[in-house]
């Protein structure tokens, strides 16, 4: 099923109609950017999972061709429901959205650059049961080598964790090594085990546990909405879980959006993240702080990487105007 949204200003999604007989049990959510290629493998693998019974995917912004092959889509397979016609609102604003349009008891939200191998969703769903709600549960990511990506199974995420992360010092130096978040290097529990901050790529909730928390703070634009959203769920006793049976494979960097525009968004994110969980005047002070330091050094790496190319100039006032 098509449908065209107005872009007007929303917070809350109404319900949209929908013409299922039998409510669907599981619905996968999909928001889509500029994503390339991969876009068309990912939903090709999603389809193949029998567990997916409904498939929400919205357009926040794809080329003319890959628009119309979402209609195309849309109109041949019954799963689809496609959302478009919004212009590029943010990927939370974007995945409320499509959480709000879809009718299934439970929620599995995927990146459209992720491929599912068979039985992870069935997997991620059987970690919830018996689990206090609210509880998000998050996938093992893969790169597309066989090697297990950065970021799916994470420790707790402070601006001082933070700063030593996007720098290399926790990894480079022996006595940080502590304040080291990423345990990608460490062995794969063999069940679904407690973890503060799992990957957005690919996570489960049910659809009451995602609605009574209010779903993804839309004051993120792109990164950091799923730390905030797996902070939020601890806080209210639900939990976080990293299921390492439930594996995805996801490509990464596929988006045509400019890096620096992506690390900026990643930076201002921190920041609103920080500020939003310092529950002491000591630890906003530190926040405000740091803030400057985190932004540049989340940008300083792109920023990099480009100078040494020779491709800055157009990309710098792109950076000003997305502030």
């Amino acid at each position: 099923m098509y449908v065209s949204i107005d872009p007007a200003p929303f917070r809350t999604a109404a319900p949209l109609k929908q013409d299922w007989a039998i409510r669907p049990r599981l619905s996968l959510i999909m928001v889509v950017y500029m994503t390339g290629p991969a876009l068309m493998e990912s939903v090709r693998y999603a389809l193949a999972e029998p567990r997916v019974e409904e498939f929400v995917i919205v357009d926040n912004g794809s080329s003319l061709a890959d628009a119309a092959w979402l209609r195309d889509l849309a109109r041949r397979e019954p799963r689809v429901r496609l959302l478009q016609g919004l212009g590029n609102i943010g990927f939370a604003r974007a995945a409320n959205l499509g959480a709000t349009s879809a009718k299934g008891e439970e929620l599995v939200f995927l990146n459209p650059d992720a491929y599912l191998t068979p039985g992870a969703v069935a997997a991620l769903s059987d970690a919830a049961r018996d689990r206090p709600s609210p509880c998000v549960i998050g996938a093992r990511v893969f790169n597309t080598d066989g090697t297990e990506q950065r970021g799916a199974r994470r420790g707790e995420i402070t601006p001082v964790t933070t700063l030593l992360s996007l720098s290399k010092l926790s990894a480079l130096l022996p006595p940080l090594r502590r304040f080291e978040i990423h345990r990608e290097s460490e062995a794969p529990p063999s069940h679904p085990v407690d973890t503060p901050t799992i990957s957005g790529a690919c996570f489960y909730m049910r659809a009451a546990d995602f609605q009574a928390l209010g779903g993804f703070d839309e004051g993120y634009f792109l990164h950091v909405e799923d730390v905030d959203l797996c902070w939020r769920a601890r806080k209210t006793g639900g939990s976080v879980l990293f299921q390492p049976a439930a594996r995805i494979v996801h490509v990464g960097s596929t988006s045509k959006e400019n890096p620096l525009i992506v690390e900026w968004h990643k930076g201002k994110g921190l920041v609103r993240y920080f500020l939003k969980r310092a529950d002491s005047l000591p630890r906003k002070a530190l926040a405000v702080l740091l803030a400057p330091l985190i932004l540049g050094v989340a940008v300083g790496r792109p920023l990099l990487r480009q100078l040494r190319r020779g491709r800055m100039g157009r990309p710098v006032a792109r950076l000003a105007a997305a502030g």
